[in-house]
């Protein structure tokens, strides 16, 4: 009972951090701080994912893990329909760029 207790807080811990960072998201497209906002947005998509992982007993802190297992999982098995799996990949994406960009200009 203990160890389902402590999978339910982390759930729901998981749970309150993306829907942290997606209404983060919103104030900054609100403030037109898109390059801020995608990297919220991903970060809202990915705590969901951790979420998600726990449940299924599946727990990693490597994004492209996490994100393969969601693929391999939910969309290979067509669970979910793949546009959940693309969408998934462009926000990672668009971080990465987002955040390759960020560098570039600073330096």
């Amino acid at each position: 009972m203990i160890e389902e207790n402590k999978h339910k807080s982390l759930i729901e811990y998981r749970i309150e951090q993306a829907e942290e960072a997606i209404a983060e998201a919103k104030l900054l497209i609100d403030n037109d701080k898109l390059r801020a906002a995608i990297s919220r947005i991903y970060y809202g998509m990915f705590y969901i994912l951790l979420a998600l992982g726990i449940k299924y007993n599946f727990e990693t802190s490597k994004h492209a893990q996490l994100i393969g297992w969601f693929n391999k999982t939910f969309i290979k098995n067509k669970i979910l329909d793949k546009r959940y799996g693309e969408i998934l990949r462009e926000a990672f994406k668009l971080r990465q760029q987002a955040g390759v960009r960020f560098v570039m200009l600073a330096s």
